[in-house]
């Protein structure tokens, strides 16, 4: 289909002589985009983002990103995900190793689905109990100023996370339109996200974070 656009991306992020994490493989094809701008930590910044601003009907992406020994890298987007109007779908593939002693921190901004949208989203992460992962995965309720509040056709999230080859997350999220109204079910919520952290590096940090947490009384 001329008017479908399949986006592949490869990364490839290592740990320097000086202790710098650099990017050494940055690959990507249409509709996907890369940045990779310098920064002054000891990270790599990686932006991901799309020509035309959004995904279009039939529009799917992969990336393939691979964390090298004892390197970290920060990605985020250049602005929300925005998936407008389709009536086949847009999708995107994200999965990530991260080696021993490595770390991940992927922090996107929110989806936001227009109306009638469809869209399908799947994250795996290989990694091991000596490297950290932290992950922001959120979905807003559409475009809500213009009158557009959980009006998309259909939303669907995988995420999946396996320390030394045992599945430890499983997390699926489908909002239908066909299951029943999603104004309706969402009633007063605008946003739906999930934090992961994940490995030994970052398990004090993860404790800190449950704790600071459950101090805070739900409104």
């Amino acid at each position: 289909d001329a008017t479908a656009a399949h986006g592949r991306g490869e990364l490839t992020v290592v740990r320097g002589r000086e202790g710098q994490s650099v990017v050494t493989r940055a690959y990507s094809t249409s509709p996907l985009r890369l940045l990779t701008p310098k920064n002054h930590g000891s990270a790599a910044w990686i932006y991901t983002s799309s020509y035309g601003g959004g995904l279009v009907d039939g529009d799917r992406i992969e990336l393939d990103l691979d964390i090298g020994p004892g390197a970290a890298a920060f990605v985020s987007t250049q602005a929300s995900t925005k998936v407008y109007r389709s009536s086949r779908g847009a999708s995107t593939e994200l999965h990530a190793r991260i080696s021993p002693g490595g770390l991940l921190a992927l922090v996107p901004d929110p989806v936001v689905c227009f109306a009638d949208a469809r869209y399908k989203q799947i994250q795996s992460f290989d990694l091991s109990a000596d490297s950290g992962l932290v992950v922001v995965d959120w979905v807003s309720s559409g475009r809500h100023a213009s009158g557009e509040r959980w009006a998309f056709h259909e939303y669907v999230a995988r995420v999946r996370a396996e320390v030394d080859g045992k599945a430890i997350l499983h997390d699926a999220l489908a909002l239908r339109r066909d299951d029943g109204d999603l104004q309706d079910r969402l009633d007063r919520f605008d946003v739906l996200a999930m934090v992961m952290i994940l490995g030994k590096p970052l398990r004090e940090r993860s404790a800190e974070v449950v704790r600071t947490v459950a101090e805070i009384p739900v409104r």
